[in-house]
């Protein structure tokens, strides 16, 4: 094989080096200290450093922009602020912890480290330094004027909830374990404890958090529990529970099984977001019939996927059931992104087509609505799993081209009937009788 040419040679070593800073945005020899669900809560969360957190996905193009000014920032602060990131791609639990929706996301960990502030500075290091300067003496005159006691989160032993309520762990007994767990239809995460043991009160903060994390992302569908081993004795015995803590995963009808995750809030919440995915049924397929039903799926969700399928007339039932079916399959595959999914029917919602400019390209058509930003993207590829699938992927990495709604608002929506799942029929064309009608003379009429 020919040896390369120079220009061959720089351009490989490129490609190579834009491959490489994509995967791996920050090493260890910058000052950005990279953060996991692993040890995000011994680094952060107790600490009583200040610190600045950047939630970025490798692929994104605004955060390796920022990533140059990112390290400049950290090696600056170095000492004086801590400054580390996340890759939320990887680690979406921390992210949805933390409600990152867009990239990059940066917030700022100050007195109360269970309340973040979201960082709304510049981008150049100097804007970053500045804003890392200004939140540091907000937080040094809190702490002389009393308000703040460096770190708000309970240190290892201390045994209170990070956010000081345990509300949403669920305490479990002897009496009431099997009505609450075994009989019911939500997963439960349950942990044994021994109030002497020091690993369960290095827990304690962790499971509260992760309780309430959960309680609210799976809407009371997945449930942190916990039992005194030492007081309800007959659980710890048929369970087999050797040591503290111990957690074990119910789910109704089946053998408890052992947890082996990480004891971090973000790993027990990764877990749990995971058990609800594994049993959450697929997301109900809704005829768009009003507003209503629009605005309450849509704002419900990061993204609303919505079909308009061909007229009746065009389609009959069966083809317009096919169309169904394979959106209930893809809603079903992307069930963990807890998506809305909508349909219509072309000629419905006139305005809602407009806005997202689906009449140039036939039907049926499919749109992706996020209505926070008020942004959509269209399906160019083939209404089928295929085409459908390799459209959600797009979006769902943050790739593919988005345009602005229609106005920047939400179109009119119009009351409609439901489909009665049948094939349609054309309107019935009444007869008439012409026989007694003398035409000629009705002309005659006409030009005089």
């Amino acid at each position: 094989r020919p040896p390369l040419s120079l220009n061959q040679l720089v351009n490989k070593l490129l490609g190579c080096s834009l491959v490489l800073s994509v995967q791996a945005m920050y090493s260890a020899s910058d000052d950005v200290i990279e953060l996991t669900p692993s040890n995000f809560n011994r680094e952060v969360i107790q600490s009583d450093s200040l610190w600045l957190v950047e939630f970025y996905a490798p692929w994104c193009g605004h955060c390796q922009n920022l990533a140059p000014d990112w390290k400049k920032a950290a090696t600056a602060l170095k000492g004086i602020v801590k400054v580390g990131a996340v890759d939320a791609d990887q680690h979406k639990s921390l992210g949805g912890q933390y409600g990152v929706r867009g990239f990059p996301t940066i917030k700022i960990f100050g007195a109360n480290k269970n309340k973040p502030e979201e960082y709304q500075g510049g981008r150049s290091s100097q804007a970053i330094v500045d804003g890392a300067m200004n939140a540091l003496r907000s937080l040094v005159k809190d702490r002389l004027s009393g308000k703040a006691g460096g770190s708000s989160y309970s240190k290892q032993g201390g045994g209170s909830s990070s956010s000081g309520s345990k509300k949403d762990v669920v305490e479990l007994t002897d009496d009431n374990f099997d009505k609450m767990v075994l009989e019911s239809d939500d997963v439960w995460l349950v942990e044994f404890f021994a109030p002497w043991c020091g690993h369960c009160k290095n827990l304690e903060p962790e499971w509260a958090a992760a309780a309430s994390a959960v309680k609210e992302q799976t809407k009371g569908r997945v449930r942190l529990g916990a039992v005194d081993a030492t007081v309800h004795q007959v659980l710890a015995s048929r369970y087999g529970i050797r040591g503290f803590p111990t957690i074990k995963i119910f789910r109704k009808g089946e053998e408890p099984e052992d947890y082996q995750g990480g004891r971090s809030r973000g790993d027990i919440i990764e877990r749990a977001m995971d058990l609800f995915s594994d049993n959450a049924p697929p997301p109900e397929l809704l005829e768009i019939l009003s507003e209503d039903v629009l605005k309450k799926t849509c704002e419900d969700s990061q993204l609303c996927i919505i079909a308009v399928l061909p007229h009746i007339l065009d389609t009959g039932a069966s083809g317009r059931n096919s169309y169904l079916e394979v959106m209930i399959k893809m809603a079903d595959k992307y069930k963990k992104k807890m998506w809305g999914w909508l349909w219509t029917e072309a000629g419905a919602q006139m305005e809602l087509e407009a806005s997202l400019g689906i009449g140039g390209f036939g039907y049926p058509a499919m749109a992706a609505i996020n209505t926070r930003k008020m942004k959509f993207a269209l399906l160019r590829g083939s209404f089928s799993e295929t085409g459908i699938h390799e459209f959600l992927r797009e979006l769902s990495v943050g790739r593919g081209s988005t345009a602005t709604l229609g106005g920047g608002v939400m179109p009119k929506i119009h009351v409609v009937e439901p489909w009665d799942g049948k094939d349609g029929q054309l309107p019935v064309e009444e007869d008439y009788d012409l026989s007694d009608i003398d035409l000629d003379d009705d002309f005659e009429k006409d030009e005089l």
